[in-house]
């Protein structure tokens, strides 16, 4: 009686490291051809480029608005620009993607497509991280160079254009970089309106071929791929600009 009470008692313990190896065993990579990189993965890698490039570039131009609106010292333009930074910075992308695909429509009164609302959502949302780095160097550049500028003669405007900006922009190229790929790992978002990305390129492969495990393994390394190698370009400028300095 007191062995049939243990039986009972008993948990059978899952033999999770056998189950890993059999999932491993069942893993079928027989369907990775240059077919599946053009039929599926081709056109979402693109727009995850295009959509990273252009809202990087979008980003660093509107981002130094912010930046130079805050620096102003002007009431009117600081709390109106530290307002949208802080807010943008509170808020998941997520949620300001979808905001963006279903408000815009209600605004102007027709559809934007899910392909211009995620490219205006991510200049609008990595705007307000740019602004922080450019402020940050733009306040990193000696103050000394500026009074020797203005002493020269030099405008607002003249001394921001040919003596603040460069130094500040080559200072932040590292970490513009450091954002970017940032940026390329968020594109994969999109998902959530429907847009075609390259995330989206593998989970309808998966589906099509039906080993949705062999395409998020594919893709999990195609991210790591195009991440560390920008990671190490990033680095390897960072190393040349110090040694410049």
């Amino acid at each position: 009686m007191f062995l049939a009470l243990l039986r009972q008692q008993a948990v059978p313990v899952p033999h999770t490291k056998t189950r890993d190896i059999t999932i491993m065993m069942n893993l079928d990579l027989s369907f990775y051809s240059w077919e599946l990189f053009t039929n599926y993965i081709q056109k979402g890698l693109i727009f995850s480029v295009q959509l990273t490039i252009i809202a990087t570039l979008g980003g660093i131009a509107f981002g130094t608005v912010l930046a130079l609106m805050r620096l102003s010292g002007k009431r009117i333009l600081v709390l109106p620009a530290a307002a949208y930074v802080n807010v943008m910075r509170s808020i998941p992308l997520v949620m300001v993607i979808l905001w963006f695909f279903l408000l815009i429509p209600l605004v102007i009164g027709r559809s934007i497509g899910a392909d211009l609302s995620a490219t205006i959502t991510f200049i609008a949302f990595e705007a307000a991280f740019f602004s922080e780095i450019v402020r940050a160097g733009i306040q990193s550049v000696p103050a000394g160079q500026t009074n020797a500028a203005m002493a020269l003669g030099m405008d607002y405007r003249q001394n921001m254009q040919w003596i603040v900006l460069p130094q500040a922009f080559r200072n932040m190229i590292p970490v513009f970089m450091t954002q970017t790929i940032i940026l390329f790992q968020d594109t994969s978002l999109v998902y959530a309106i429907g847009a075609y990305d390259l995330l989206k390129g593998f989970t309808i492969a998966g589906k099509n071929f039906g080993r949705p495990i062999e395409t998020y393994l594919l893709a999990a390394i195609t991210y790591f791929l195009i991440c560390f190698t920008l990671s190490r370009i990033a680095k390897r400028i960072q190393n040349k600009l110090a040694i410049i300095r």
